[in-house]
């Protein structure tokens, strides 16, 4: 029995108990979804005992035919893509398209938008449905929804973590950068899409373990080396520097603390 690991509308999923033998990395298949059919790619084949629980059913490995149907579907999606932006510019609607996709059935036909405001689509949706003779949603999304509906590269040069390894996005604030001493400078600090790196939550708890024992920055401390105002830390080497009324600065460790 086998898993797989495979990209559904931007999510990684598994899916379970599959007895089918030759399927590979790499290999198209047909799975069914709460939205319809889908056309997706394996990216990875896990063998395993145990079954999995998930929303999503195998069907079968893809077909020559399969692939010229999805390929036809993807222009036609484009097109689609097109008339929508023209609808939304002759309503004067305050959203910005981002994508639109069929399922592999053509059941639904999906745009995916952004705006800041709630929206009243309904004269744009009406359109859309007799255009298109299919079932129509359109779902408004956030900007870190659109960097991983996009993709990019990290400022690491690794693919986008909301794009390839996170499933769902967390909170991130930026007490984690300070707790890091990571300089606030939103070029650093900020993602492809404009938020706080999501990385920035992956070491959080880490630092907020080493900085516990550590004095804060401001705190008048005394030490064998001097008397002086916490000026700085590095909670990892566990190592802190004082400056003290002479403006001389010195760096001290726990051990070197008077109490």
């Amino acid at each position: 029995m086998y898993s797989i690991i495979t990209v559904i509308n931007g999510e990684k999923i598994t899916i379970g108990n599959i007895k089918e033998d030759n399927i590979v990395n790499g290999s198209y298949i047909i799975v069914q979804s709460k939205l319809g059919l889908e056309y997706v790619k394996v990216e990875k084949v896990l063998e395993t005992s145990r079954k999995e629980k998930s929303p999503y059913t195998f069907l079968r490995i893809a077909t020559k035919e399969d692939e010229e149907k999805y390929k036809k579907n993807n222009i036609e999606s484009q097109k689609a893509f097109i008339k929508c932006r023209e609808l939304i510019k002759k309503y004067k609607l305050p959203m910005k398209l981002v994508s639109s996709n069929y399922t592999f059935d053509k059941d639904q036909l999906i745009f995916k938008f952004l705006s800041d405001d709630r929206v009243d689509f309904r004269k744009l949706a009406k359109d859309l449905a007799n255009i298109y003779k299919t079932r129509i949603e359109l779902r408004q999304i956030g900007v870190r929804d659109q960097a991983k509906e996009i993709g990019d590269c990290g400022q690491c040069g690794r693919e986008l973590c909301c794009k390839g390894i996170l499933k769902e996005f967390n909170s991130v604030s930026i007490n984690m950068a300070k707790n890091q001493n990571i300089a606030l400078n939103p070029t650093k600090i900020n993602g492809s899409c404009g938020r706080l790196l999501c990385c920035l939550k992956y070491e959080d708890d880490f630092y907020k373990e080493c900085r516990k024992d550590m004095p804060k920055i401001g705190k008048e401390i005394k030490t064998v080396k001097g008397v002086g105002k916490v000026h700085s830390i590095n909670p990892i080497k566990k190592t802190f520097s004082i400056i003290t009324e002479e403006k001389n600065i010195i760096e001290c460790d726990l051990d070197d603390c008077i109490k």
